[in-house]
């Protein structure tokens, strides 16, 4: 071998480099364990909080000595920024995809116009949405132009407006303004992400991960560690939408009329609509209402259906108390138009808005602010120059802000008129009023005004950073989100690691086994093999998932097969008569052809999962194409400097094997094609088996595939699921599915219900729900908090995980997922082609896949409700048939390689030099697919619940894989070659 100095210096540089990025992951972890022991000694079990309190202490320990000097190179707080990212499976946190209402962006570019086309187009756009992968914008062009007769995007009333005055006029045609519509969309959507970046980066957790999706609007945020899910959901979701009402005063006797009239006019509404509910079955509508409105009083039953629901005077400036559970249906009859008719002139441009409710209150004040024609404020929060968390003269956390010049002036116009009104301001936020002082000492200038309020000093800081950050240009819905409690996150690296530990114990074992000191050097190469992956890992900023651990441990798997076919081709030409060092130069060589082609297919179909995959399935294919790399370079350089270095001493001899395996598969010598057509049939009749099953019992089709939620809850004691689905769909409705998910102490619960409502409050709606109809399986005196995802404590019960996806993007995971297989197999046959110079080649290999694709499908169909762990196809399913995939074609292209070679030599022969290439290989075939197996089986057992149904599939793949590359792949290429060919009367 050539340039081994410089190959030993760039390894040696390699490998101290990787030894360097990971040396901060140690640093922080010390560190940070240090700082947990020090916070459990300091706060025992016994106090009230002690979880949160514990948090609290830690962080004050890391914040005191992060600037500290660690080892003379480093500190604490840059150590964090270097570390190995661990993802959310690991780590515990949220990860969500936001998806930016490009309606909003068109509806406020058009100034919310009254043109009857425009929104007519974006009720079709709406409409359409739901059934298209198509973007929000293009549909809604498709729309306008089937809609617009003379009207064009150009009109004054649409997009020619003033806003947009500077590139769009009248003249122009919708050709010429759609590629500026375009832009401008563009742009709010970058503005969007740069809003959300600052919110991020003031929200104080480590490693945040914030990207773009494309120009489908969407904006995927990962953040690993976040503790308080609410107030991370709450950040992400805020439009920060900050606006200074004036109120109309309580004892206006305009107001006190109008709820009189409106209470009139509701007896005979209620009384109508409920006459009309006996006679037909409730709606989804009403079913949605009553369930948010659930605990309000029976309105047939009510004299006043209005005026009874109010609990008392309001505070301050606002109008009335009402009962936090009656706003749904107080807001109802608010929008009412018979009830908006009733409005007297004089406040006939009345907003309703209700304050922030308090924490641990059951009422809520109502207020009424003084609105106009356009329903605009009077101060936009456009006008805040900074915003920052203080307390106010009694020391309670409070928000202080500070206005532009324009917001000066503005500001002090408005306390004017509060003040000589007697009136109160509004300051509301996200159409929620936080606070509403008055004026008792005239004018206020200098723009400098407070929020005020019942809030916790984080309440305070996020409430500046969003303000700082400034408002979204258009709503942010949460269409996918996915929570971790951070108990589950440790308990993923526990069995991570333990099936990482055991599948390197196997392998190094095995390869000392069957080839003794040759397989010494091949672990000395695994092993720097598995310090460069983390280290590149480290070194590349990317997150290590729980799959990504998966594909480091298959990594180990597949690298020994390099190993493999080099020790096998050096024992061929040793058994030539070759002396020692022509022997391994010749091995290496001939090798070499088979690993680059097994590796470079592997590698294409890693390439098209890290296109089409999302969140930890990326970190599965990115761990796989790093080691797929760095496996080729250990593999084929380090082996070979150190099987060199010890073969140059005097009387020592290398036989590359041991005494127990030195003549097994020698002398191997099976007819294979003769059982080609017992294969075909064996193999036909599997298929028909598994298609018949899923064109009957179909797949077990997760939540990433058809949306909903979904919740992995553990308890205390062992639980009957069939006995909680029950109850659970009482309470949800049909197409709610409960199952053990692992240990029989926990489940898995799915439902669609409200699966097309958005926000927040659905996602608590549904928790509470949850709480309440399990309560009772519970320890008792286990609060909500101790339950929901992410709640109080560290506690091994309640909500680990949920995973919630809208329909839309369901469809999307679906289509994508479709074309990463039949993506990977053009590729693939693509690829074969070009490098076999035959079609005969490509078809025989994806018809082999396509064989084995068929097989994991159906086996998953006929045995998806029987097996004790979770088959559902998802996301993860799809990596492990990409995966499978990959490494069936590794096999097909290491024995089609070597009927290459053997046909080039010596000619087809009528099947015989076939089957002799079949034979040579067999060795090299069975070792790699036991080592492989035995790998995945220590993932299967040992790498936790969520992996079972995904290391599942590949384990059959492998088995399929192993067995299609024999008896499918080649007798299927050598049957469609010319009979002359096969007679050896023809080359080609």
């Amino acid at each position: 071998m050539q340039n081994k100095g410089l190959i030993k210096l760039f390894a040696f540089l390699f490998g101290i480099v990787s030894i360097y990025q990971l040396s901060y992951t140690f640093i922080t972890s010390k560190i940070e364990k240090d700082a947990k022991v020090f916070a459990a000694s300091s706060i025992p079990e016994s106090e009230d909080g002690y979880a949160a309190k514990r948090d609290a202490l830690e962080a004050r320990y890391l914040d005191s000595i992060g600037s500290n000097s660690i080892m003379g190179y480093t500190t604490y707080d840059e150590a964090k920024k270097k570390e190995l990212n661990k993802g959310l499976d690991l780590k515990g946190g949220i990860n969500v995809t936001l998806q930016i209402s490009v309606k909003d962006i068109l509806k406020g570019l058009a100034n919310n116009t009254k043109n009857p086309v425009f929104n007519k187009s974006l009720a079709d756009a709406d409409a359409a949405s739901k059934n298209s992968d198509d973007t929000y914008l293009e549909l809604f062009f498709e729309a306008f132009d089937a809609n617009k007769g003379d009207t064009k995007l150009a009109s004054p009333d649409i997009f020619a407006n003033k806003g947009l005055s500077d590139v769009i006029n009248f003249q122009m045609t919708d050709a010429e303004v759609k590629p500026i519509i375009r832009t401008k969309i563009d742009e709010s959507i970058v503005s969007a992400f740069e809003v959300l970046r600052e919110r991020i980066d003031g929200f104080g957790v480590t490693q945040p991960n914030i990207q773009r999706e494309g120009n489908s609007g969407r904006i995927l945020v990962e953040l690993p560690g976040a503790k308080d899910i609410a107030r991370a959901q709450d950040l992400l979701s805020s439009t920060a939408q900050l606006e200074f009402w004036e109120t109309y005063t309580p004892n206006n006797p305009s107001i006190s009329n109008f709820l009189v009239d409106a209470n009139e006019k509701l007896k005979s509404l209620v009384v109508t609509e409920d006459d009309a509910q006996m006679a037909k079955p409730e709606s989804e509508l009403d079913s949605l209402l009553s369930d948010v409105a659930q605990d309000s009083l029976d309105m047939t039953n009510q004299v006043n259906p209005l005026l009874d629901l109010i609990k008392g005077q309001g505070d301050g400036y606002a109008i009335a108390k009402f009962a936090i559970n009656d706003t749904a249906k107080v807001g109802e009859y608010l929008r009412m138009k018979e009830i908006r008719r009733l409005i007297p002139a004089d406040i006939q441009f009345v907003k309703f808005a209700w304050e922030r409710p308090s924490p641990d209150s059951e009422v809520i004040d109502l207020y009424a602010l003084k609105s106009n024609r356009d329903a605009t404020p009077r101060i936009s929060g456009d006008v805040v120059s900074d915003a920052r968390a203080d307390f106010d003269q009694f020391n309670r956390p409070a928000v202080s802000m500070t206005m532009n010049t324009t917001g000066a002036k503005e500001w002090e116009k408005l306390t004017g008129d509060a003040f000589n009104n007697q009136t109160g301001i509004a300051i509301v936020l996200d159409n929620k009023v936080y606070t509403a002082p008055g004026v008792s000492t005239g004018p206020i200038s200098g723009g400098r005004s407070e929020i005020t309020g019942s809030f916790t000093v984080n309440e305070t800081k996020d409430i500046a950073n969003v303000l700082r950050a400034g408002k979204l240009p258009a709503s942010a819905e949460i269409i996918q989100s996915e929570i971790v409690g951070p108990s589950l996150g440790q308990e993923a690296i526990d069995s991570g690691f333990m099936s990482f530990l055991i599948a390197m114990a196997f392998v190094l074992l095995w390869m000392i086994f069957y080839y003794g000191k040759g397989g010494l050097f091949a672990n000395v190469a695994l092993i720097l093999n598995i310090v460069l992956i983390f280290g590149v890992l480290a070194s590349l900023n990317a997150v290590l998932t729980l799959p990504g651990i998966a594909g480091i441990v298959l990594t180990i798997g597949m690298s020994v097969d390099a190993n493999v076919l080099i020790f096998e081709r050096i024992k061929e030409e040793l058994a030539k008569g070759k002396g020692k060092s022509q022997a391994v130069s010749d091995g290496f060589g001939n090798a070499l052809s088979s690993i680059l082609d097994a590796n470079i297919t592997t590698g294409l179909t890693a390439l098209i999962l890290l296109i089409f995959g999302t969140g930890p399935i990326k970190g599965f294919a990115t761990t796989l194409i790093i080691g797929i790399l760095t496996s080729l370079f250990t593999a084929i350089f380090i082996t070979r400097l150190l099987v060199d270095w010890y073969i140059a001493g005097k009387g020592r001899t290398l036989d590359f094997s041991t005494p127990v395996t030195k003549n097994l598969f020698k002398n191997a010598n099976i007819d294979f094609l003769s059982k080609r057509k017992l294969a075909y049939v064996l193999s036909s009749v599997l298929v028909l088996i598994g298609l018949f099953s899923l064109f009957t019992q179909g797949l077990q089709q997760g939540v990433d595939f058809v949306g909903g939620r979904s919740y992995q809850i553990r308890f205390e004691k062992v639980v009957n699921p069939s006995e909680i689905a029950s109850e659970l769909t009482t309470v949800f409705g049909s197409g709610t599915n409960v199952k053990t998910f692992g240990e029989a102490n926990q489940i898995k619960v799915t439902t669609a219900y409200k699966v097309d409502v958005e926000g927040v409050e659905v996602d608590s709606e549904i928790q509470n729900k949850l709480y309440t109809t399990l309560q009772k399986y519970l320890p008792n005196g286990t609060s909500f908090e101790d339950f929901k995802v992410g709640g109080s404590g560290e506690s091994a019960i309640g909500i680990m995980q949920s995973v919630k996806v809208g329909p839309t993007i369901a469809d999307d995971i679906k289509n994508n997922a479709f074309l990463a297989i039949i993506g990977s197999l053009f590729v693939v046959f693509l690829y074969i082609l070009v490098r076999f110079r035959k079609w005969q080649f490509s078809l025989g290999a994806v018809a082999a896949v396509f064989h084995d694709v068929m097989i994991v499908l159906g086996i998953f169909s006929i045995f998806g409700k029987i097996m004790p762990f979770s088959m559902e196809i998802d996301q993860a399913f799809i990596a492990a048939i990409l995966t499978v995939i990959g490494y069936s074609l590794n096999d097909t292209v290491v024995v089609f390689d070597r009927i290459r070679e053997i046909i080039a030599e010596r000619g087809w022969k009528a099947g015989e030099n076939t089957n002799l290439a079949l034979n040579s290989t067999l060795s090299r075939t069975l070792n790699t697919s036991l080592t492989t197996l035995v790998v995945l089986l220590a993932i299967f057992i040992f790498g936790g619940e969520s992996l079972r149904g995904f290391m599942f599939a590949m384990i059959v793949g492998i088995v399929v894989g192993t067995y299609s590359s024999l008896f499918i792949a080649t007798p299927v290429m050598f049957d469609l070659l010319k009979k002359d060919v096969k007679l050896g009367k023809e080359t080609e």
